[in-house]
């Protein structure tokens, strides 16, 4: 029951609203590292869904005591997977997390132009 509870909030916060141009984008943080490792979204140019891997990350990030995000964001990323579903999507980000002791973080994004 927990890894199906976990598949579909994971695959809930995989969305995409046309109308607002809204895109629900999810991190997986290595809270050791203060830094993202993975992270997943909908890709709105061919209705697919995407897991990437950081590869570089902000390199003026310290953290602070009352920093709001807690961790360095990726600025650079490679291709892990690509999936036409958001429960396949959720359950890589699902194994993802449980192999390498990640944490979530959640991000509304906006397209460009979209109010």
């Amino acid at each position: 029951m927990p890894d199906r509870f976990t598949r579909v909030l994971i695959a809930e916060t995989l969305f995409y609203d046309e109308e607002y141009g809204a895109l629900g984008h999810l991190s997986l943080i290595d809270a050791e590292a203060r830094r993202e490792r993975y992270l997943a979204s909908f890709m709105p140019e061919d209705g697919s869904f995407i897991v990437e891997e950081a590869t570089d990350w902000e390199t003026d990030y310290a953290p602070e005591e009352d920093d709001e995000i807690g961790y360095a964001l990726a600025t650079g990323s490679d291709e892990y997977s690509h999936y036409d579903t958001p429960e396949e999507a959720a359950e890589a980000v699902r194994v993802l997390a449980r192999e390498h002791d990640l944490v979530p973080s959640f991000t509304l994004l906006f397209e460009d132009g979209a109010v």
